[in-house]
């Protein structure tokens, strides 16, 4: 039986980029990259502190980065009227802002921090999408993971509608522009 032969010229990771490498595997939109693949980013993440009630963007604003929560809760809210209401709170391991895979794309909701305090990982567009673009098997990965993302998001949204079938127009959901 042939043993591994060691590759000298393989890269080695140190204790904090494995911790790093093992926290962006928890991520959907990372989970099938390769230690390798995700190194790629690591030189994109900025790390960034937010305080409770600080709005990390608004519904409108450019999506001009991916979000990854280290510590802390963020609320994702709807504006409906003059009120914000809740969608969801997420949580560290929890990536949002991901429609920022798609060039010109803006933000559907506000996200706003509920904790004391939050750590995000903050990726620029720019960076993430000239790695998909110079890297097709990234770019592969990503965008498998992105589009389960989303067929979680529809399929979500018309158990939704089902549950409580006459209260919104479904057919909104679907409109072409």
């Amino acid at each position: 039986m042939l043993k591994s032969i060691l590759n000298p010229f393989r890269r080695s990771y140190n204790s904090e980029e494995l911790n790093l490498f093992g926290f962006l595997q928890k991520v959907r939109l990372f989970e099938r990259l390769s230690y390798e693949e995700m190194a790629l980013f690591v030189p994109y993440l900025y790390l960034r502190q937010y305080k409770n009630e600080e709005a990390v963007f608004f519904r409108g604003d450019p999506s001009h980065a991916l979000y990854i929560i280290k510590s802390g809760e963020i609320a994702l809210n709807i504006d409906v009227k003059d009120k914000f209401e809740e969608l969801s709170r997420i949580y560290p391991g929890d990536a949002f802002g991901d429609n920022t895979v798609i060039e010109s794309a803006t933000r559907i909701f506000t996200s706003v921090v509920v904790s004391d305090n939050a750590e995000l990982y903050v990726i620029p567009q720019v960076n993430l999408l000239q790695i998909m673009n110079d890297n097709t098997v990234i770019r592969a990965k990503v965008m498998t993971s992105f589009a389960e993302i989303y067929n979680a998001y529809s399929a979500n949204l018309v158990k939704s509608y089902r549950n409580h079938f006459g209260f919104f127009d479904l057919s909104l959901a679907y409109k072409r522009r």
